[in-house]
């Protein structure tokens, strides 16, 4: 029996979360998939922390946009890479920007890989 390993997608847009949901289903990925609309609700939901229940057990897998309201991407990595608990979780940064700068800062928060959107169905 392999271990449930959840996964927390961080992205604002419907239509991403659709081509992500569609991609897992088409690759079959089964494991159960959270969704946080910016930073502060991710920080909340991997904490436990607003009257939101923590998923259990942690994420081991963040999918990460970077531009979104409230708390962008890397101010978010910024503080889970602070967060003794937290800090040791694999983020894939996805987003439309080829920015290199955007690509640095990411890198230098440890991402685990850089998606480009918009993702192919592949």
């Amino acid at each position: 029996m392999h271990k449930l390993i959840n996964i927390l997608l961080v992205e604002d847009d419907e239509v991403d979360v659709m081509n992500i949901k569609r991609a897992f289903k088409k690759n079959n990925i089964t494991n159960p998939l959270f969704r946080a609309i910016n930073g502060l609700e991710a920080l909340a939901m991997l904490r436990g922390e607003d009257g939101v229940d923590p998923i259990v057990p942690l994420p081991k897998i963040i999918l990460l946009d970077l531009n979104m309201p409230k708390m962008g991407g890397i101010e978010f990595l910024k503080v889970l890479r602070t967060d003794e608990r937290l800090a040791g979780i694999s983020v894939f940064v996805m987003t439309t920007s080829n920015e290199d700068r955007d690509k640095v800062e990411a890198y230098k928060l440890n991402v685990a890989g850089y998606i480009l959107k918009p993702l192919s169905m592949d």
